[in-house]
């Protein structure tokens, strides 16, 4: 028979298992959060996801303004890719244009994509 599911209290015990674990790592899991521009639902989603953050890691938000060059950005995510405390990167889309999405994503180390959006 079907089992009805309290979505909120198992994201609430999954949250506070996570949260016990990573107290107990050497360091705190770094996590590199790229918002361009001033889209509203990026914004929204991106403070969502910086609240949900409730395991404490170490946040290393970027806010970019809209007119940022491709090269300015392709430049920080290698900075963040070189990072040592940085163990993953998100990158919010959609991006302004005429910023390149695929090219983004390219960058980042597959091993710090967040999203796995990366080919690798």
């Amino acid at each position: 028979s079907a089992q009805i599911i309290d979505g909120k209290a198992l994201a609430a015990k999954v949250k506070a298992q996570v949260a016990e674990k990573a107290a107990k790592l050497p360091r705190q899991p770094g996590l590199a959060v790229v918002l361009i521009g001033e889209d509203p639902a990026s914004q929204v989603y991106v403070r969502g996801k910086e609240a949900d953050l409730e395991v404490r890691h170490p946040q290393l938000s970027q806010r970019l303004p809209a007119e940022t060059t491709q090269q300015e950005l392709l430049d920080l995510i290698e900075k963040l890719n070189r990072d040592p405390a940085v163990d993953g990167i998100l990158v919010q889309l959609p991006l302004p244009e005429p910023l390149e999405e695929a090219a983004v994503i390219a960058a980042i180390a597959p091993e710090k994509d967040v999203d796995c959006f990366h080919p690798y």
